[in-house]
């Protein structure tokens, strides 16, 4: 298994619906996990706050969110399966978003602050998440991969809202008009 990126049309994808949590799904999950955390060591500067079955080119409606966002040390991550936003609302905050499968690019999009999710979690127990701030951010963006959204999609068109991070690990406008406008390969539209 590997992370899969643009122009990678499985990610454009919508996914379906797990049915069964069975050991199949489970090695879904598991896989999530390791690669999330290879991708993680291959990064310094960064950490791999969450990832969706989609990204390894699984069509089906997983994700995973890191425990702890604070503490890269903690390398424990929540599946949740068949995650819905129930409700998404609060103010509408713009910040800094990057995706294992955009490499390079980050954005800064514009997310509500509030969210309500129901979700199963990998025993099969029903849950509602309430999350505000950064981890409403971090659950709206991986349940758009289940649709087939990347961040990228919400700022489209949006000149000064796209980023690379340097050397130093410092995020750098990037110029859109030569580096993203006309990316075939971002857009997935090669």
């Amino acid at each position: 298994m590997k992370i899969i990126t643009t122009p990678d049309a499985r990610l454009r994808e919508k996914s379906e619906k797990v049915r069964e949590i069975d050991d199949e799904i489970r090695g879904v999950i598991a896989d999530m996990r390791k690669l999330s955390l290879d991708w993680e060591a291959k990064h310094p500067f960064e950490l791999s706050a969450a990832m969706a079955a989609p990204q390894m080119g699984v069509l089906k409606r997983i994700i995973i969110i890191r425990d702890d966002m604070e503490d890269k040390k903690n390398a424990s991550f929540t599946a949740l399966i068949n995650p819905e936003v129930i409700k998404a609302e609060g103010k509408t905050k713009k910040d800094y978003e990057g995706c294992l499968s955009v490499p390079s690019i980050y954005g800064m999009v514009p997310r509500a602050t509030k969210v309500k999710v129901k979700a199963k979690l990998e025993d099969g127990t029903e849950v509602r998440i309430k999350a505000t701030d950064e981890m409403a951010r971090t659950l709206l963006h991986e349940i758009d991969h289940l649709n087939g959204v990347l961040f990228i999609d919400h700022i489209k068109g949006v000149k000064d809202a796209f980023y690379e991070m340097n050397d130093k690990g410092d995020l750098v406008p990037v110029d859109y008009d030569t580096k993203i406008k006309d990316n075939k390969k971002l857009w997935g539209e090669e």
